[in-house]
């Protein structure tokens, strides 16, 4: 029964397919103008691709099942065709509409056709419902699959992005740490700076944390994770950016800071890792500096001693 359901089903499609186009692309071009994304020629062409696969699966399998095997082409073009409009700003109402528009042009001419045998219209038109609901909630539930994934890259890039390791000096980095530190940003921290460690062999990082609006005890943690981390790597940490209400914040959670060497500023962070590598800026450096730029001998801005 399902199998001669799914041939006259298939038989629809191909008497009728200039006139379901006609019918199906108006709405779809309206909302893909919304977006301004997607063209008529693409439309007729996904459109024309959908209806060939449909009426191929309609007509071999034996049964109609969205799931089965004879459905996979079917399922793998809804696929592609909802994550690329994920990735173009579509909603999933207007991807499943590409499906869900189709609905009333085939019953439209199901009823014209089938007009004098009202048990097998009942019969074929519970099938398209039942089937073109399955179409399109495949469809939503790859559009928002594909909608996570372009999150979830985006929150990546964005921790990348957010967490710059500076060279300050020869053997002295800085991390600069702006908003909430929480575990996925710190595995990120530590990834980052550990690599330009290596690369520099860099003896000093320091750690600021002006940017960081509240430092509670999970920060805390996740902070002397990082400078454990550094350690490990041959580089000492300091930590910088101590403000008074963070200052207070870590004495009332009791966090052992002892072990690191912290400072309110940048600057003053800075001072401290040149002395421990055995440089120092001196004061006539600026007066070379302008001297240099006028005589155009291209001092260096790193001279130290």
């Amino acid at each position: 029964m399902e199998m001669v359901g799914g041939m006259r089903l298939a038989q629809l499609f191909t008497n009728n397919q200039e006139q379901l186009l006609t019918e199906w692309l108006p709405q779809q071009h309206a909302i893909a103008a919304r977006r301004g994304l997607v063209g008529e020629a693409e439309l007729r062409n996904q459109f024309s691709q959908f209806i060939s696969l449909l009426m191929t699966a309609l007509g071999t399998a034996e049964r109609v099942d969205f799931k089965s095997l004879s459905w996979q082409e079917v399922r793998a073009f809804l696929a592609e065709m909802s994550s690329q409009r994920a990735r173009q700003g579509f909603t999933p109402v207007e991807t499943a509409m590409f499906v869900f528009s189709l609905k009333q042009p085939l019953f439209t001419r199901l009823r014209g056709t089938l007009k004098g045998d009202p048990a097998t219209l009942a019969d074929l038109t519970w099938m398209i419902s039942t089937l073109f609901d399955e179409l399109g909630l495949y469809t939503t539930e790859v559009f928002q699959a594909s909608r996570e994934q372009v999150i979830v890259r985006q929150q990546q890039e964005l921790l990348e992005l957010s967490t710059p390791v500076v060279q300050l000096w020869d053997g002295i980095l800085a991390l600069p740490l702006i908003g909430t530190l929480d575990s996925a940003r710190t595995q990120v921290v530590m990834e980052n700076l550990l690599q330009k460690i290596v690369e520099t062999g860099a003896a000093i990082s320091i750690i600021d944390i002006t940017g960081v609006p509240t430092v509670d005890t999970l920060v805390a943690q996740h902070l002397l994770k990082t400078v454990a981390a550094a350690r490990l790597m041959g580089a000492d940490c300091i930590i910088s950016g101590i403000r008074p209400q963070i200052a207070q914040t870590i004495v009332h959670l009791g966090v052992n800071l002892s072990n690191v060497t912290t400072k309110a500023t940048l600057a003053a962070a800075f001072v401290v890792a040149l002395q421990r590598t055995g440089k120092s800026v001196t004061a006539g450096l600026a007066h070379d500096a302008a001297r240099g730029a006028r005589a155009g001998d291209g001092f260096d801005s790193q001279q130290a001693e």
